[in-house]
Order: C-alpha cells, then structure tokens, then sequence
C-alpha cells in the first residue's frame, strides 16, 4: 500500500509565547496580509443587563472599591457586580456541598417499627 504525505501547510502568523510578542508582531504587520489563514467564527454576545440594583455604600467604601477597579483597570461598578457574581457561585457551591452531605443521626425520622 502507498503511502501519502500530506503536504504541511505552514501558517504565516506565528505562535506567540506572550501577548507582547504578539502584540510587537501586530504593530508590525497589517492583517490583510494574512486573510487566506483567517477562518469565520461565530459568537455570542453577552445577554443584556436589564436591572439595576441599586445599593448604599458609605464614601470610604466607594473610595475603596474605586482602588481596587482602577488597579485592575475596570469600572467600579464592574467589580462590585464580578465580586457579587463570584460570591454567589460560591455560596451556591456550599450550599450544594452541605445538600448532598448526609444527615446526622439526631436529625433523621425514626425507624418505624
């Protein structure tokens, strides 16, 4: 039986070890020099934010969470609502871990006899 050689193709735009590199290669290059490697991809968008919650927070506490956002380079409403998220999958994973646990002896039914 023959044996075939697939012909390797090679990809002009390199792999990149950071986004540094990839970045001083972008700055460099223009990429309609690359449209043949490019493929379509489809997407979601992420689902509106519909509501509002308002919430009270004194100065100092705005002032800090303000830091906080502006050392990670988002908005502090942003953070506050990643936090928030973050929070509830925790709390929802506790929740389920205490839920599958099994009872302790003192909070089951009794045994009918």
């Amino acid at each position: 039986m023959p044996v075939r050689r697939q012909r390797e193709v090679t990809a002009r735009i390199p792999r990149f070890k950071s986004r540094e590199e990839e970045a001083e290669f972008w700055d460099t290059h223009d990429t309609t020099e690359f449209e043949d490697e490019f493929e379509e991809v489809q997407i979601k968008g992420a689902r509106p934010l519909g509501h509002i919650l308002a919430v009270r927070l004194d100065g100092r506490t705005i002032a800090r969470l303000g830091a906080e956002a502006r050392k990670k380079g988002v908005g502090a409403s942003t953070l506050a609502r990643m936090w928030l998220l973050e929070r509830l999958e925790q709390e929802s994973a506790r929740s389920s871990r205490v839920a599958d646990r099994p009872r302790p002896r003192s909070a089951r039914t009794p045994a009918k006899r």
